[in-house]
């Protein structure tokens, strides 16, 4: 059976930084793609930073210069360095990955970790 498991949220006050860990598991062969989202209090999810197979990387505009994506595909583990936070950026983050099995690639969510930014 297939796990994303997140890792990593919790408060921090404005300014501060926490790294979101996002670890699969479950019978795969290779991760090709992971991304990571977030949805704030009220709102639609966002995607937030994202990693493909081939190293590229893109983000929101929000995330730019504050955020970093990761992977180490060795540990079957992405990653979300988050630097400079903001309390606009309290939300539930979720990871999410392109898994590739025998028999084609399917698409898996976290549960989610809760990032709350205030003082």
């Amino acid at each position: 059976q297939v796990h994303l498991v997140e890792s990593g949220g919790g408060l921090v006050q404005p300014g501060g930084s926490l790294r979101l860990s996002c670890t699969a598991s479950g019978g795969f062969f290779t991760i090709r793609n992971m991304a990571w989202y977030r949805q704030p209090p009220g709102q639609q999810r966002e995607l937030v930073a994202a990693i493909r197979s081939g190293g590229d990387t893109n983000y929101a505009d929000s995330a730019k210069d504050r955020f970093t994506i990761s992977r180490d595909y060795t540990k079957n583990t992405g990653y979300l360095q988050l630097n400079s936070l903001e309390p606009e950026d309290t939300a539930v983050y979720y990871c999410n990955a392109d898994l590739e099995f025998e028999y084609g690639v399917q698409t898996y969510w976290g549960q989610g970790t809760q990032v709350t930014v205030s003082s």
